[in-house]
This record gives structure tokens, sequence and C-alpha cells, in this order.
């Protein structure tokens, strides 16, 4: 247990905690199940004492008064176990011994962590032979744990893993193929371990079904968030939806992590969103960039006042640098995360324009699209991620989307690998208004409709808000303007309900579309 505790620089949850000591229980080939439980039973006694090894250094003199202010029932940055109070000082108000303990407690919080972890400025070649130590054991773990794993891999000797180059040699699971595993195996394809600690389980278009556990920053979307600038006490006005998918849950979870204080807004409701915002006066903002153009909009239009907003954490859309700039001008920083309903955070910007830092715990590779090979550093490939996650083991999990490594380390003292943003699809799944649109849902909505021959999705973008528009091709000649016109209310509405999303419906003539096998042509420009 005293290894256990020494490896945390920050205060875990417990998903966190049983992860950590997983990597240190293989004997002769197999998985301790048991030692982890222990670990469970005695994690509130080890985040009690690491809690107070982290407290700053003090006299001897300023470290009674510490344990005196403390001694009141309080609750630690980053856990969420409450200590009881245990010493009453007579000589001294509630109020007062309340206001010192909040005041040293927030003087530690902002001057004693530069980081979210400690380990985000570890010596990079130590991360990568950490990271590659443990996957001989997570890879046995997953086999024995996951049905999915248990088959994928079943020849494969998980203790000769030991290297990114025998990494490579493993098969990959793409995202695409989460559909056909869950249609399978209901509801997770396989993909979560038996025992898997699950309180919630997500529907992303597709429909592709994503698992949470509900323990604390289980995405670790906090590193995103603190590297954005969000603390503790911060208000935070939550654009992404919470209804079924998990974007609003994930960029929940990270905002607590940092102590803040989420407004669960989701998005729409523009009016109602500018009295939120007004009333309450958040000082920050997450959701996708294209709905905080909106509420900007709204509110200089408006004549509203939203200027307490000064810093925000965007996701799920491309931040074009024209966008950046007006969001500066208004006065909010701003700053992107990259991440997805199965992995949950991959990468963060600490500054504008200078590639997304990796988040810890991950194995990040640049492969060639449709192959196993990595490609050379600088070189555009697919996102292929190994996520050492014990309710839900991504081992070469292919994201679909397109990156490729940046160069050196960031000033800002991180210092794992950097990708340069996204920079496409491997395939024609796109993501519109933060949601995936699959080529196989417009499919869906061409065999509703026998007499459509051909479609093509086309997505673009007008004031930074993304744009569907279905061209159909179909034979219109003898139709009516009345029938016509039904027939694309119905079609428009088939559409929405297939991909959550509304879009424009065209009637083309026959032989239109390019015999080209596109279904889905995103004309955004990749800024």
């Amino acid at each position: 247990m005293l290894r256990v505790k020494q490896s945390f620089d920050r205060l875990p949850s417990t998903s966190f905690l049983r992860q950590a000591s997983f990597d240190k229980l293989r004997t002769n080939g197999r998985v301790i199940g048991t030692t982890i439980g222990t670990v469970h039973a005695e994690g509130e006694a080890v985040l009690r004492q690491a809690s107070f090894d982290k407290l700053p250094s003090t006299s001897s003199g300023q470290t009674e008064e510490l344990s005196e202010q403390l001694s009141e029932p309080y609750m630690l940055p980053s856990t969420g176990f409450l200590r009881q109070a245990q010493d009453k000082r007579n000589s001294e108000s509630e109020y007062e011994r309340l206001l010192k303990r909040n005041i040293l407690l927030n003087n530690y919080r902002v001057t004693m962590k530069q980081y979210f972890y400690e380990r985000e400025c570890q010596n990079s070649q130590l991360r990568e032979q950490s990271l590659l130590d443990r996957l001989p054991a997570f890879i046995t773990y997953a086999k024995q744990e996951c049905l999915h794993y248990g088959q994928f891999l079943q020849h494969i000797d998980a203790d000769k893993i030991t290297s990114r180059e025998l990494l490579a040699q493993l098969p990959i699971t793409r995202k695409s193929d989460l559909m056909r595993l869950q249609a399978k195996i209901s509801p997770l394809g396989g993909v979560n371990a038996k025992t898997a600690n699950l309180g919630r389980i997500f529907q992303s278009p597709g429909p592709i079904y994503d698992p949470e556990n509900t323990s604390d920053d289980w995405w670790r979307m906090g590193q995103a968030f603190y590297a954005a600038g969000f603390r503790t006490g911060d208000i935070v006005q939550n654009c992404l939806s919470y209804h079924l998918t998990p974007g609003g849950f994930i960029l929940d979870s990270g905002a607590r992590a940092c102590g803040c204080v989420v407004i669960p807004a989701g998005p729409g409701q523009t009016e109602q969103q500018m009295d939120i915002i007004e009333h309450l006066k958040p000082q920050g903002y997450c959701g996708t960039p294209s709905f905080l153009k909106i509420l900007l909009d709204k509110a200089s239009t408006e004549n509203r006042d939203i200027s307490s907003v000064t810093k925000a954490l965007v996701t799920g859309e491309a931040l074009p640098q024209a966008l950046r700039a007006e969001f500066n001008t208004a006065g909010i920083e701003t700053l992107q995360a990259y991440a997805s309903a199965d992995v949950g955070l991959i990468g963060f910007e600490s500054k504008s324009d200078d590639g997304f830092i990796i988040a810890e715990d991950l194995l990040i590779e640049i492969v060639r699209p449709g192959t196993l090979e990595p490609v050379a550093d600088g070189e555009v490939g697919e996102v292929v991620v190994t996520s050492f996650n014990l309710d839900y083991p991504l081992i070469r999990f292919a994201t679909g989307d397109l990156s490729a490594v940046k160069l050196g380390e960031s000033d800002c003292g991180r210092t794992n690998m950097r990708i340069k943003g996204w920079l496409g699809r491997a395939d024609q799944t796109t993501k519109v208004k933060g949601m995936f649109v699959h080529a196989e849902q417009i499919e869906q909505v061409r065999q509703a409709y026998p007499h459509i021959t051909k479609v093509r999705l086309s997505v673009t973008q007008n004031n930074y808000n993304d744009q569907m528009h279905l061209q159909c091709e179909l034979d219109t000649k003898t139709d009516s303007d009345v029938d016509i016109a039904s027939a694309i209310n119905d079609i428009s509405a088939t559409l929405k309900k297939v991909t959550k999303l509304t879009g424009t419906i065209e009637f083309v003539a026959l032989g239109t579309l390019a015999d080209d096998g596109k279904v889905i042509d995103d004309l955004r420009a990749i800024d």
C-alpha cells in the first residue's frame, strides 16, 4: 500500500487508485483481483494521509495552526472524501475558523499546483517506458476480462508486447467496428470488462453505445480544464448536450474535477442562456465554438451583458483562427480539447496554436489509414489510442480522425507528445455540430425511399455554424410541385430522425451525382 500511496502526485479518484494498483499486481502472468479489492477498501485511509503529505511545508508553529484549521469539516481538492470535525476551538467563532480554513486551502490550491497532475512535467522517456511496462499486464487483463479481446487477441502473447514496434503488430479495433460488435453482443460489444463498474450508458450517433463509470473525472478531462485556466470556485456554463450523448457529462466531470461549479445548460434556448449568464455571471464557458459564437452574436444584437465569461474550453468542432481571434477580442481566452465518447480526453491545448498535448495515461500512435503501420513523425495519419481503462479497455483503438505528431515539447512545461489537431477523417464519417454522422446513416435515409437511386450529404459552414445539405437523385418529371414539396418535408424529417440533426433536401436529376462512392462530402475548410 505504501508504494501505491507514494505513486500519486494528486489525490486520485477510486478508479485511478484501482488503475495504479493494477499495474503492480501481476504474478506469474495472472492478475490478482483480490488485491485490487483490498486497495479499494483501504483507499480512503490512504487518501486521507496522502492529502496531508501534499500540503505545503511550513514551520512547526504554522503546521500546528494549519492542522487546527483543517480539523473542521472540509473537502480537499480533487477528492470526494469528507473529513469529520474532531476538534472545536472555543476561543474563536465558527465563522472565523471556517474563514481561516478556507483561506489556507485556497492558498494551497492556487500556489502549490502548477499542473493538474504533477507527472505532466515528468521526463518524457520515463513516461514512455512506464506506459510500455504496463502493456503486458494490461493486455492480459483485457483478454481475461473482455469478450472482444479474448477472441480478437487470443493468439497474442501479451508478455512479449513491450515496445511500440511490437504493439504495432497487434490488430486494430476501429470506431466504425463498434456498431457491428454491439449488434452481436449487447450493449457494449464485449469491449467492456466483465467486472466493469458502470453507472451510465449513452447513445452516440450510429448508433454507438458508450459507457461511463461515474467516479470523479473518469473521462480525465480535468487536465484540459486546468490547462485552460479553470480553478476552484469558478462558475462554468456547460453548453454541450446532456441528452443521451455523453458530451455534457464529459465536460461536467472535468470542470468539477478542478473545483468548478457547473451550470448544466446544454445547447439551444439562447434567450434563457443569456438570462443565466447575466444572473449568475459565470467566469467560464465550455461547449462547441459555434454555440459560443451564437451567444456572442445574440449578446451583441440585444445588448446583453455576458462580460463575466473570460475563459472557454471548446470541443466537438474545429476552431478556426478567425473565430478564436473574435473570442479573444470579446475578452474570452479560448483553448481547445480533443476528446471522444469512447476514450474521453485525448489531447488539449495549453496555449493557442501550439498543438494538442496528449493526456496522461494514453499511448498514441499515428497510423497510415487502412494499415497497422505507424507513419513517420510529422506525417498525417489516423489517431490510434491505447487507453489503460480497467472498465473499458481500448487497445489500438482507431478513432477515424487524422492528425500528425508535432515535434518538440510545449514551452508550458508539460512534456508529453503533441499532435497538430484535427486534420480530417480517415473515413467518410464526419462530425456536425459536435455529433458524428456516418455514411451508414445516410444510406438508411436513402433506403427508406425506393425511388431515390443515389444520395450525397454535403457539409458546409455559414458564419461558423455547420450546415447539412442532402442531394437525392430521382426522377421527378411526372410529380407535381405539391408532391415534391411533400416528399422533401418527409425526407427532411427522416434525416433528422436518423442523425438527430436538421438539414436541407434537394432533388437532382438522374446522373447528376458523381459515381465515386462518396456519400458524405465535407466541404468545410480545415484551418
